[in-house]
């Protein structure tokens, strides 16, 4: 909880691709969201969950993907975009999300003209 701790997780993570967090506390993970989002206001942060103890990560985050699964809805209630499977992550990722930035790209386009 320190600064100085903050900001090694910060560089740390900034260094991975990605950040799997299992074994936290909910108010941890968020914690993890929170710390990139004020040191660096560029990024956009995504968390996924399937879980109670996710939505806290979710509601910190940019962009949540609650997924359905055996513990509950709590995390697919909370969250902006729900799936059914983990395995329908990686189209939801690649294909909508480049559909969707298409889309309010030619909007802008067409707004600001």
């Amino acid at each position: 909880e320190t600064a100085e701790g903050a900001q090694l997780i910060f560089e740390v993570g900034m260094l991975c691709k990605s950040c799997i967090c299992c074994r936290l506390a909910p108010q941890q993970k968020r914690r993890l969201v929170s710390i990139v989002r004020e040191r660096d206001s560029t990024r956009i942060t995504l968390a996924i969950g399937d879980g109670a103890n996710d939505v806290p990560m979710i509601q910190g985050a940019h962009v949540g993907i609650g997924v359905r699964g055996k513990e509950g809805a709590q995390a697919v209630q909370s969250s902006d975009i729900a799936i059914s499977q983990f395995r329908f992550l990686v189209p939801l990722l690649q294909c909508h999300g480049r559909r969707a930035y298409r889309r309010v790209a030619t909007f802008l386009c067409y707004y600001v003209y």
